[in-house]
């Protein structure tokens, strides 16, 4: 399993052989390097710690953090044959993906706050005319004769976004080696900035 972590750019283009326009959202990945690597023996389980972006700064390292004094740390399972291979202080850079390989990217998507029905779950709303007035793009009726409550569950208004989201099946079109960027096929969640998890796999 390949991984990396990175920040979301800013959506760009490309143009393929024959001239066509290929959308590509960039992405500054990596480099990484690995903090911790966890075993069966000790940790019952596989697994490899990443960290991204270091701490320069000696004040903001908090005292738990001491070791790994980088911004971003996440762990990923991996096979036992693997975590041999690796060390502590290993580098991971955009060079363990080839153009042509298929990810799956996940990130926190973009808040859009407090929203009504039809922005957050598609409802079309009333009708426009025979008396609506006001109504239009209201919930409508949420209740029901039994059990005389709204049921857990029920698509109504409330926060939007800002979650974590995962796509799949993203093609990496083009990876620059000199400034540690991949361009990936396609839109990606989250604002510009936004951590991203770059996996191998569809």
């Amino acid at each position: 399993m390949k991984f990396i972590l990175g920040k979301k750019i800013e959506m760009s283009q490309l143009f393929n052989e024959k001239g066509k326009v290929i959308p590509v959202t960039l992405i500054e990945a990596g480099p990484c390097y690995i903090t911790q690597i966890k075993n069966k023996e000790k940790d019952k389980y596989e697994a490899v710690q990443l960290g991204f972006e270091k701490i320069t700064k000696e004040k903001k390292i908090k005292k738990t953090m001491k070791g790994k004094e980088y911004k971003y740390i996440r762990e990923y399972k991996i096979d036992e044959n693997i975590s041999r291979q690796l060390k502590v202080g290993d580098e991971i850079d955009v060079t363990t993906f080839q153009e042509g390989d298929k990810v799956k990217i996940s990130g926190i998507s973009k808040g859009k706050g407090f929203q009504g029905a039809v922005k957050r779950w598609g409802f079309h709303g009333r009708n426009a005319t025979h008396g609506v007035k006001h109504e239009q793009r209201t919930l409508g009726s949420v209740g029901s004769s039994y059990p005389e409550r709204v049921i857990k569950g029920r698509k109504m208004p409330g926060r939007m976004g800002a979650e974590r989201v995962t796509v799949k099946n993203l093609k990496i079109a083009k990876i620059d080696k000199e400034n540690n960027l991949l361009a990936v096929k396609g839109a990606i969640p989250g604002r510009r900035g936004t951590l991203l998890e770059i996996r191998s796999g569809v």
